[in-house]
């Protein structure tokens, strides 16, 4: 990318909000954009092109053309290797901080919440984007002003998922409106959508750019085209073949009809002969004006919420997002109830009776009680981030933490397994499954299982973060548990596993937890001096596990949730910064 010459601060907090630079829309001028992919093939060749204030811009081509590549680079969401985009003169790359709360991006996933009502999404995305300085009462009038634009007033308590496939487009177009953007990008925003759905949709987008919005937007829809001020058409590997009206491309191409376009740009000519014609077309009248550009160092943007109050906005989101879903909602309460009845199933009441213990019973109650909280936290962690990339990816183009967003899950997630812990600790207590230990010691317990509870969780977003989709996290969940059953050091002791088994053991937290139980519990000196006979030769088999102090057990689990905390949100970090190369 080309970089910027002397700094000329252009501070945009200075202006008024009506308007990026100059007046309500943007001149988005694109010089010599050019980009490879892996494997050094080349999706898009030296593409110049200027899209002015106020007009409609349809990027149309074949499959492999570039289309959504020329789009991101256009917006700054994935920026060109070469060439230059410039908003009204200044350049985009060297200000995106600045520029990309000032602009609308629409990809073709949703980037709303299914499961929550309308309103309530906008008012969550107006509190995330919106100035914190602006109160709930303001924050309301945006939103309500937002929905009438775009004739959703109707819908605000309708779920976002039982809205058509044209208002959920709609609504995402909604969330980026609320910020009052004046240059808009959408990737096949009539992908999916009938006839009618589209045609409605399209018409929405012509009204934002006859009110002076800059609109560009990408499509494989030939009727979608009437609507469009030019049509930029790209032939393969993203050569650009022409930019103009559709009747000037229709006359350029000597054809009758676009579809003829398509057919003419797949077999007539290779796609570079087509841009160097296009090139030869160009210089007919007579130099292109050079792009105005004084290479201004963009500074400020609009204000971004606060840390805590993005905390705050996605704590409440998350939770209502749960709590919306009754499904959900009854498995992530009622999968436990269930667990812990399994459990007083299996176990026979007084196993730790001190005159008559069962020490095979003892040490497998107490190893499925830590995999418990070790499988709930994991589970619940599993599926948060995942089904949320675009949602998240979009909200981190504008600006939101991600340390925020991981703290908001932990936030929310975290009070359900301290609950488990609580009520499983104390189903197996009133049904003598475990024994009466003093108050301190259950509390004990509890802390150790809520510290595992949550290095299970963190571990959970931490894959989350890293798979590509909810299928691959699926298959993540017995990769993850039975390597936590087989290394706990409960069914076959640490000291006698192989050297790798013992390593991997090491960072294996519910080993830790397994043990930090047993320790509490006194089961080493119920073994060593209880009434059975096999206590001492099962002490001695299971070496020095429970051996370490409490608060050595503690250390090391809080260790795993630190280091699980981290991974994810720098596997959010590196996942969000390839989406936007």
């Amino acid at each position: 990318m080309e970089g910027s010459g002397p700094e000329t601060k252009v501070d945009l907090k200075e202006r008024p909000a009506a308007g990026l630079l100059t007046g309500r829309g943007v001149e988005v001028v694109a010089v010599g954009l050019s980009k490879t992919v892996k494997g050094g093939k080349g999706m898009l060749h030296d593409v110049s092109l200027t899209v002015r204030p106020g007009q409609l811009l349809a990027i149309v081509g074949g499959s492999g053309a570039g289309k959504t590549m020329l789009l991101e680079a256009l917006a700054g969401v994935r920026p060109a290797g070469r060439g230059r985009v410039l908003f009204d003169g200044a350049n985009l790359y060297g200000n995106l901080d600045a520029f990309r709360t000032l602009l609308g991006y629409v990809p073709q996933d949703d980037i709303i919440h299914a499961e929550l009502p309308l309103e309530r999404t906008l008012q969550y995305a107006a509190r995330l984007r919106l100035p914190g300085s602006l109160s709930g009462e303001e924050i309301d009038a945006a939103v309500r002003r937002t929905m009438e634009a775009l004739d959703l007033a109707g819908r605000a308590n309708v779920r976002v998922g039982a809205l058509s496939g044209g208002q959920r487009k709609r609504a995402s177009i909604a969330v980026e409106l609320l910020t009052d953007p004046h240059v808009f990008f959408l990737d096949e925003p009539t992908s999916g959508l009938d006839p009618a759905s589209g045609a409605e949709l399209l018409r929405v987008l012509r009204a934002l750019a006859d009110a002076g919005s800059t609109v560009v937007f990408t499509t494989h829809a030939v009727q979608d085209l009437v609507h469009a001020d030019e049509v930029a058409f790209l032939a393969q590997e993203g050569h650009l073949a022409f930019v103009g009206a559709v009747e000037a491309a229709l006359r350029y191409f000597a054809v009758e009809r676009v579809e003829q376009i398509y057919e003419r740009l797949a077999g007539e000519a290779t796609p570079e002969e087509w841009a160097g014609r296009f090139e030869e077309h160009r210089a007919g009248f007579g130099p292109a004006p050079a792009p105005r550009s004084d290479d201004r160092d963009v500074r400020g943007g609009r204000e971004r919420a606060g840390f805590f109050r993005q905390w705050s906005v996605l704590t409440r989101r998350t939770f209502e997002t749960i709590a919306r879903n009754p499904l959900t909602l009854a498995i992530l309460l009622g999968s436990p109830v269930l667990v812990v009845a399994m459990l007083v199933i299996l176990f026979q009441p007084g196993a730790f009776d001190f005159s008559h213990p069962s020490p095979t019973a003892v040490g497998m109650l107490l190893f499925w009680m830590t995999f418990a909280a070790f499988f709930f936290g994991l589970t619940y962690g599993l599926l948060q981030v995942v089904t949320e990339q675009a949602i998240l990816r979009r909200e981190h183009l504008v600006g939101q933490r991600l340390s925020a967003y991981l703290l908001s899950k932990i936030t929310v997630l975290l009070p359900f397994l301290l609950l488990i812990v609580v009520l499983m600790l104390a189903a197996l207590r009133a049904l003598n499954r475990l024994p009466p230990e003093p108050t301190s010691i259950y509390v004990s317990v509890g802390i150790s299982l809520a510290l595992l509870g949550a290095g299970a969780l963190t571990l959970g977003l931490l894959t989350s973060a890293a798979v590509a989709n909810p299928s691959q996290a699926t298959l993540a969940l017995p990769m993850l548990c039975f390597p936590a059953v087989l290394f706990s050091g409960a069914i076959l002791p640490v000291h006698v596993m192989a050297t790798v088994g013992a390593a991997i053991s090491a960072v294996m937290p519910d080993r830790w937890a397994w043990e930090a139980l047993g320790h509490d519990m006194g089961i080493r000196y119920l073994l060593a001096h209880g009434g059975l006979p096999l206590g001492p030769p099962l002490l001695k088999a299971y070496g020095n596990a429970g051996t370490l102090s409490t608060g050595t057990y503690w250390v090391v689990l809080g260790s795993f949730v630190v280091a699980f905390t981290v991974g994810a949100w720098l596997t959010l970090v590196r996942k969000c910064r390839h989406a936007t190369r």
